[in-house]
């Protein structure tokens, strides 16, 4: 096993201690929210496939003309800026987009509503270790012509023109804030999680138009498109910002559950209570918050974080059963107070190559990442990151790329070797990092 490495020594602006979650008007306001939002409807819509957005996604005529350049898109929670680099080589920057280029107008629509900024305040204090939470995830749009982003400190989803920086469009999540997304393989629609709703949105990517929504459990967060796109996975997680972290207090959490429903009518087809398989598992220690995700390529098996765990779990599909389990190594400088980890995280964030052969997990407040053989579960070198909260697949599938929060820069790691390859500075607390388009020769928005 490779010994754990020295952790970074990041400034107090990225590390700082965890905020008190026990606020009177913050624990009002979440209260609140559970109560008083109101999931949409769902409505029918035409079935379009999906999943992340592919090349298959890119108009045809723009990719074999060079219309497009592939590229990663970073999301700076913090800035309110998005970050665009190279998906594969050097990653070297290619331009920055401000995701709330409309900031002056929602702040004083916030400040006209005691409710909405209660919440506001409350998200700062609470999820958003002390900052406001302006990008979430994103998007490009198949045509590479707009960014749709989330943005959860004013609980809407946006689509801003990549080549002036202006709103195209902005949808108003339920609820008062929202959070992960993911798009369809042809990259028609987007899902969005409304947090404080417990439901989810699925838009079209071009109008913004809402298709349809279903409910989910307490907290919706991720979302996965699955079986060309005829289905969506949702996790909800439960309460993360309150400082009942405690196992015997895991009862206080909420509903924690996954959610399937068909993508085109948006009806539940199964949910799956992973305390029951945990249980059955044997692991009745562990929580049932199930956190980041990633499908292997025939999506029969699924690999899942959870909070307060240093490792992962397997879970086959059609057996629907956990088979394994994989615990990765604790940082010793690591504090084991679970109240000061990031919303209930040990470790957050994961990938796997397109072979399906390799996963690339992030040890969020253990300070490192690694690719672990997804065939024996043996890790590979701990690649020294400082709070990474995010991985994903490079465009040419050789990397995985991890956003590193707690030093504002990400880093690609080669999913052959498990060593660093390259790291790029970026802007303040990188979260999601996504694959996307921007037109040929495009270095910013022109307006921006």
């Amino acid at each position: 096993m490779t010994p754990t490495p020295s952790p970074h020594s990041p400034s107090p602006r990225h590390r700082p201690s965890r905020p008190s979650r026990g606020i009177a008007g913050c624990a009002a306001a979440l209260a609140l929210a559970a109560t008083a939002a109101v999931p949409a409807s769902a409505v029918p819509a035409s079935a379009v496939p999906a999943s992340a957005v592919p090349a298959s996604a890119v108009p045809a005529s723009a990719a074999a003309g060079g219309g497009l350049n592939e590229v990663l898109f970073v999301g700076n929670n913090w800035d309110g800026t998005a970050d665009v680099i190279e998906s594969t080589g050097d990653y070297a920057k290619v331009g920055r987009i401000d995701v709330i280029p409309d900031r002056r107008e929602r702040m004083r629509e916030i400040h006209l509503n005691p409710i909405r900024l209660a919440f506001f305040l409350g998200i700062r204090h609470t999820v958003g270790e002390g900052h406001d939470q302006y990008v979430d995830d994103m998007y490009s749009t198949p045509d590479g012509s707009a960014v749709v982003v989330s943005r959860p400190s004013f609980a809407d989803v946006v689509s801003i023109d990549v080549a002036t920086g202006k709103v195209n469009w902005r949808f108003p999540v339920s609820g008062f804030r929202s959070d992960h997304m993911a798009v369809s393989p042809d990259g028609r629609r987007v899902a969005v999680s409304a947090s404080t709703s417990n439901t989810v949105h699925v838009l079209d990517i071009v109008t913004g138009e809402e298709v349809g929504s279903f409910e989910t459990g307490d907290k919706p967060h991720e979302n996965v498109f699955t079986d060309g796109g005829r289905h969506i996975w949702n996790m909800s997680i439960g309460e993360v910002n309150n400082d009942l972290d405690a196992p015997w207090l895991d009862w206080t959490k909420g509903d924690r559950r996954i959610t399937v429903v068909d993508a085109d009518t948006f009806e539940q087809v199964k949910v799956i209570d992973m305390r029951e398989r945990l249980d059955a598992f044997g692991r009745e220690d562990l929580s049932d918050s199930v956190r980041p995700v990633a499908f292997t390529p025939d999506e029969s098996r699924l690999y899942f974080q959870v909070s307060f765990f240093n490792g992962f779990l397997e879970y086959d599909v059609a057996a629907d059963e956990i088979t394994r389990i994989k615990e990765l190594p604790k940082n010793p400088d690591t504090d084991e107070d679970r109240t000061t980890w990031v919303n209930d995280s040990r470790h957050h964030g994961m990938s796997m190559n397109p072979q399906g052969t390799k996963l690339c997990v992030a040890g969020t407040m253990d300070d490192y990442a690694t690719v672990v053989d997804r065939g024996t579960l043996e890790e590979g070198p701990l690649v020294e990151v400082s709070k990474p909260y995010w991985a994903t697949v490079s465009g040419d599938g050789r990397h995985c790329v991890v956003s590193e929060s707690g030093s504002d820069q990400v880093t690609a790691i080669d999913f052959a070797t498990g060593r660093k390859v390259a790291s790029v500075p970026v802007g303040d607390h990188p979260q999601r990092v996504r694959v996307g388009h921007v037109p040929a020769g495009w270095t910013g928005p022109s307006a921006g």
